[in-house]
């Protein structure tokens, strides 16, 4: 199976600078090319099933692969969106919330926020106690 992250990549770029949030429940995979053209990629049907099993509710797959869902069982196919893209610009607007909207909250795990950071602990080096004997 050949690496297919290039949208996924492409779209964590573009969700960094311009700030706009990618959608929660959202899988996507596709490989891109210097034009912007979404290209098909392999083991769809397991990169489907995975994302079922993640709980994700939506996936972006290449166009030229839309006939590779027949290998994906029914009940697994009718419990999920699928968003067929031609080019990055298809994957950007199906992906990212639309500018100054703000995102849902997502119930996934991975998606809670960060605890603080509490202060570590002062190091003393090199000290030397003091003897009783002086």
């Amino acid at each position: 199976m050949v690496p297919s992250a290039g949208v996924t990549m492409a779209t964590s770029l573009v969700s960094l600078i311009s700030g706009r949030k990618v959608k929660p429940q959202i899988g996507m995979t596709g490989e891109i090319t210097l034009r912007g053209q979404v290209l098909a990629i392999g083991g769809v049907k397991e990169k489907v099933l995975a994302a079922h099993r993640g709980g994700l509710t939506t996936v972006i797959l290449p166009k030229p692969n839309e006939q590779d869902l027949d290998d994906v069982p029914d009940e697994i196919r009718k419990t999920m969106k699928f968003i067929f893209a031609e080019t990055v610009d298809d994957v950007l607007n199906a992906a990212l919330e639309k500018p100054g909207r703000r995102a849902a909250k997502s119930r996934h795990p991975a998606h809670k926020p960060l605890k603080k950071k509490t202060k570590p602990a002062k190091v003393r080096k090199n000290v030397k106690k003091k003897s009783a004997s002086r």
